[in-house]
C-alpha cells in the first residue's frame, strides 16, 4: 500500500514513518506549517526543517501553510492530503499520534471522507517504552519546545538520552507531565534516525524562553554524511 505520512519533524512522527515502512511504501510526507504557536493538531518548532529532513529521507514533500484555527486547519490538512492522493497515490495516511484522541480522531474523519487508511502505528504505546525504542534505534532527538512547569530553559536543545529520560519519568511521578510530551509539555526535532541517508548539523541556534515555555530555534542547518 501507498503511504503519505504527517510529518512533523518531531520523534514521534519521525518513528511512526519508521515503522510504516516496514511493511508499506512511504510515498511521501505530508506537512503542515501552523502559524497559530497554540494549534492543538500541529507539532510547530523548527517545521521550517522539515524540507531539509524529507532530503535527508530521500522523500519528496508536499507542504501547506495553515493560519492554525480550529477548524479551518482541519480543511488545511484536508487538502494537503488530497494532493498527495493526486500526485503519489497513496492508499493510506500515517500518523504519529500516541494519545492525543482530539488529533487521532480528526485525523480518522478525514481518512473517511477522503477513503483513505488511516493508520496510526504509535497509538496507545506506553510513552517510557516508545522513549527507549526511540534511543535503541539510535534516533538523535533534541527537545525543541517545552511549555510546562518544572521545565525550563535549560531543557533546551538538550540531545534525548538516557539520563534525561530517567529524569522525565521522575518529573512524571511528581508532576504528572507526560514524558513523551503528550500533553504538549515537550516538542522535539529530529536530526538522524535509521532511514536518514544523512544527518542534519546544526549551524546556528538560538533558545527563546521566559518561566516554564519556550523554544529551541535552528537557525541555519546543513546535511551531512552519516
Amino acid at each position: 500500500m501507498k503511504l503519505g505520512v504527517l510529518f512533523s519533524g518531531g520523534k514521534d512522527s519521525t518513528l511512526a514513518l519508521h515503522k510504516a515502512a516496514e511493511k508499506e511504501e512511504v510515498e511521501c510526507l505530508i506537512t503542515l506549517a501552523s502559524e497559530n504557536k497554540e494549534s492543538f493538531m500541529f507539532h510547530t518548532p523548527n517545521i521550517s526543517i522539515a524540507t531539509l529532513q524529507a532530503e535527508a529521507l530521500g522523500l519528496p514533500i508536499i507542504q501547506k501553510t495553515t493560519a492554525g484555527k480550529p477548524e479551518a486547519e482541519l480543511k488545511d490538512l484536508e487538502e494537503a492530503i488530497v494532493q498527495a492522493t493526486k500526485a503519489f497515490g497513496i492508499e493510506g495516511v500515517v500518523s504519529g499520534a500516541v494519545e492525543s484522541v482530539y488529533q487521532a480522531e480528526r485525523i480518522q474523519r478525514i481518512c473517511s471522507r477522503l477513503d483513505v487508511w488511516c493508520f496510526n502505528p504509535l497509538w496507545q504505546r506506553n510513552q517510557k517504552a516508545l522513549l527507549e525504542e526511540i534511543l535503541a534505534q539510535r534516533f538523535k532527538v533534541v527537545i525543541s519546545g517545552v511549555f510546562a512547569y518544572p521545565l525550563d530553559k535549560s531543557w533546551l536543545g538538550k540531545e534525548l538520552n538516557t539520563e534525561l529520560i530517567g529524569k522525565l519519568l521522575k518529573l512524571e511521578k511528581t508532576f504528572g507531565l507526560s514524558p513523551s510530551g503528550e500533553g504538549g509539555e515537550i516538542e522535539t526535532t529530529v536530526l538522524d534516525a535509521p532511514l536518514f541517508k544523512k544527518k542534519i548539523e546544526i549551524l546556528d541556534s538560538e533558545v527563546d524562553a521566559k518561566g516554564n515555555s519556550g523554544i529551541f530555534k535552528i537557525k541555519q542547518a546543513r546535511l551531512v554524511a552519516k
